[in-house]
C-alpha cells in the first residue's frame, strides 16, 4: 500500500504559539499563502485514484481543497490531533504558572493525560487503530491530517530509525511518502509525472 501522510497547513493557532488538537479552526492566511506557494512548486504527489482520507477538521479539509481541488474525501476522526482538554488554544506563557499544567509538562509526556483530554499514548493508539484499517482495506491514500499523527504514524512504521515525535513532525505542508509493502519512506518530492494540473 502507498500512503502519502500530509500536514495541514499554518492556522493562526500555530502562529500564536497555542496547544490546539480537538479545536476546528481554519488556516490562517499566512497559511494559506504558503501552500499555495508550495502548489505553485508542484511538490505534492499525484493522487488520481487514490483513497484521500482527512480528520475532519477544518484545517485539514482546506488543505486538501487548497492544493488538489474540491475532490471526494472521507472523513476519519481517528487520525484528529490530540486533545489537549483544559490547555486548548492557551499557550505556555499563559499556563506557566498553572500547577496542573507543570504537572501535565512534567515526566512522561506519553503518559500524561491532559485534563479533559489524552494522552500522548491515547492519541497514538486511536492512530494506530486507524492505520491498521487503513492497511487492511490496502488502498493507495492520501491522508491530510496532524503533525502529531504523523509523527505517531512514522514512529509506530519505523520503530527502527529510533526518532522521537518532534523529529518525525514534517513543517506545515509537508509530509511523507509511504510504501508498507516495501518499508520504505521519502519526504515529498517535486511531482515529474507529466499529468498533473
Amino acid at each position: 500500500m502507498r500512503l502519502i501522510l500530509l500536514r495541514h497547513g499554518r492556522t493562526e493557532a500555530n502562529e500564536k504559539h497555542l496547544y490546539c488538537g480537538s479545536t476546528d479552526i481554519g488556516l490562517s492566511d499566512s497559511g494559506r499563502a504558503e501552500l499555495e506557494e508550495m502548489k505553485n512548486k508542484r511538490i505534492y504527489p499525484c493522487v488520481a485514484g487514490m483513497r484521500i482520507v482527512t480528520s475532519g477538521k477544518k484545517r485539514c479539509d482546506e488543505t486538501l481543497d487548497l492544493l488538489f481541488g474540491e475532490i471526494p474525501h472521507e472523513t476519519d476522526p481517528a487520525f484528529c490531533e490530540m486533545d489537549f482538554g483544559a490547555f486548548e488554544m492557551r499557550s505556555y506563557e499563559q499556563m506557566k504558572e498553572d500547577p496542573e499544567y507543570i504537572e501535565w509538562i512534567s515526566g512522561d509526556n506519553e503518559a500524561n493525560i491532559a485534563p479533559g483530554g489524552e494522552s500522548g499514548r491515547i492519541m497514538t493508539e486511536r492512530v494506530i487503530r486507524g492505520l491498521a484499517r487503513l492497511e487492511q482495506e490496502g488502498k493507495d491514500t492520501l491522508l491530510v491530517t496532524h503533525g502529531g499523527v504523523i509523527a505517531a504514524v512514522m514512529a509506530y512504521l519505523f520503530p527502527e530509525e529510533a526518532r522521537n515525535r518532534y523529529e518525525w513532525q514534517p513543517a506545515y505542508g509537508g509530509g511523507y511518502v509511504i510504501d508498507t509493502a516495501e518499508h520504505m519512506w521519502a519526504h515529498l518530492t517535486v511531482c515529474r509525472c507529466g499529468s498533473c494540473g
